[in-house]
């Protein structure tokens, strides 16, 4: 009879596979011994895996040059990082070794770029796409970019003001974008996003606002729905009706040869997770493609918006089981050394699924079990509605730790959680270390950042210990 919990992923999953196998009875993530790191480091621990943001920007580049390059697609492809994602400097130093470009979202991001501009990271050629709604600082901010020379510097307009108050501050003649204002599924409690313009009201914006205007120059139409792009009829619907408009637009606007599909690709979020981004990619492209020719119109460069799909599996936590609780005689939880509401808040938040996967004694019988934080509220757990399926372990045993692993956790976590700032119930924020490879391929592990302590969070409270 198999008994262990090897044997319950081996009989469940697809293992091992490209990130995960064994050395004897511990996980390996990506050839890195994890029980070697908490030896190391200790837990809680943070962990950010760095080649593997550089890893998936290039399978993304591959796929879309080889999706042109099938049906002799004309336009040209740019990638482009959402920066919201994760603003760390360690990401962007990392994302921009793959000759990528930037998209914004507010006044601070363009404080990002001209620091990276200063070290030669980003030029004037990059191009930065200013998403979001702009208010005083985020404008200002746009038009000194564009003011001091960088010439792909493009606002994409959110709502009809913006458009005036960047050209009483912008000197010369400058790019812009419109983003469509895309219908939402059935499931969310309004219709259309609050983000962009009416599909219907795009070409009329122009030919109102721009297409008499001497200081500015339509490049780019955005197109982004917030469930992200899915082979689905409800994707394929909006993509329609935003190439639709492309076609329109164009018709009018020659000055337009940009069409921005956004973001928003899945990541894994379970050992049986299966996409073929590739197969997707060649339909997009080839739908575009069709639309443009049967319209009489120039197919449109292309840019894509990667945020968590670019930097979501770099990133990981690894926690201590401390003990069992028996609550009835049913349900049995595990009690980790941190918690979920502070270092994975998604968790909790929307039920967002990761990857979880013990890190050692893998040859042990298996249990079901729930999983709680040290907080004292109620939300700070992980369960099956989090899960892709019931949560199973190793058998707790006080005599033999054990430790597990959550995976692919990169985007969004620590900006959310308030990284180095206040956290729930006063629980620190773990440590957090980068892996990174040298030229010689030899993994360099850092400290980032050390685990909080009682000062950190007194002095943010006002208490100024010295």
């Amino acid at each position: 009879m198999k008994t262990k919990y090897i044997d319950f992923i081996n009989q469940t999953f697809d293992f091992p596979n490209q990130e995960f196998n064994l050395n004897g009875n511990n996980l390996k993530f990506h050839n890195i011994d994890l029980m070697e790191l908490v030896h190391q480091f200790g837990t809680p621990l943070r962990f950010t895996y760095l080649p593997k943001i550089s890893e998936n920007i290039k399978n993304a580049k591959r796929w879309f040059y080889n999706a042109m390059n099938k049906i002799n697609y004309e336009g040209k492809y740019h990638y482009c990082y959402c920066t919201k994602s994760s603003h760390f400097k360690f990401v962007l130093d990392e994302v921009l070794k793959n000759d990528v470009h930037i998209e914004t979202s507010s006044a601070f991001d363009i404080d990002i770029v001209e620091a990276l501009k200063e070290e030669g990271k980003i030029e004037n050629n990059t191009f930065v796409l200013c998403n979001g709604f702009k208010r005083e600082k985020y404008i200002s901010n746009i038009a000194k970019l564009i003011n001091d020379g960088h010439k792909n510097c493009i606002p994409i307009i959110d709502n009809y003001e913006e458009l005036p108050l960047l050209m009483n501050e912008i000197k010369h003649k400058f790019k812009v974008g419109i983003r469509i204002a895309s219908e939402e599924e059935p499931k969310f409690p309004f219709y259309t996003s609050r983000l962009g313009i009416g599909y219907k009201n795009i070409v009329d914006f122009y030919n109102q606002q721009i297409k008499n205007n001497p200081h500015v120059e339509l490049k780019m139409l955005h197109f982004f729905i917030n469930t992200g792009i899915r082979d689905t009829s409800y994707y394929w619907n909006e993509l329609l009706k935003c190439l639709k408009v492309y076609v329109n637009l164009k018709k009018a606007c020659p000055t337009l040869d940009s069409l921005n599909i956004g973001g928003g690709f899945p990541i894994k979020n379970s050992l049986a997770f299966d996409f073929d981004y590739e197969y997707l990619i060649e339909e997009i492209i080839n739908q575009i493609q069709l639309t443009c020719t049967e319209a009489g119109v120039s197919v449109p460069d292309i840019f894509t918006e990667f945020g968590s799909f670019t930097v979501g599996e770099s990133g990981g936590m690894i926690y201590e089981v401390l003990c069992q609780k028996q609550q009835n005689d049913r349900e049995k939880w595990n009690i980790i050394n941190s918690s979920f509401i502070t270092t994975l808040p998604d968790t909790w938040a929307i039920n967002k699924r990761f990857i979880m996967l013990p890190l050692n004694r893998w040859n042990d019988s298996y249990e079901r079990i729930l999983l709680g934080g040290l907080t004292c509220d109620s939300d700070d757990y992980y369960n099956s509605e989090q899960h892709v399926n019931a949560v199973y372990l190793p058998k707790y045993r006080p005599d033999k730790p054990l430790y597990i692993g959550f995976f692919n956790t990169g985007a969004y976590q620590e900006n959310i959680g308030g990284y180095g700032g206040l956290q729930h119930c006063l629980i620190p924020a773990p440590q957090h270390i980068l892996i990174a490879k040298n030229e010689n391929e030899t993994l360099e592990i850092t400290q980032n950042k050390e685990q909080q302590t009682n000062k950190d969070f007194l002095n943010i409270l006002g208490y100024e210990l010295t």
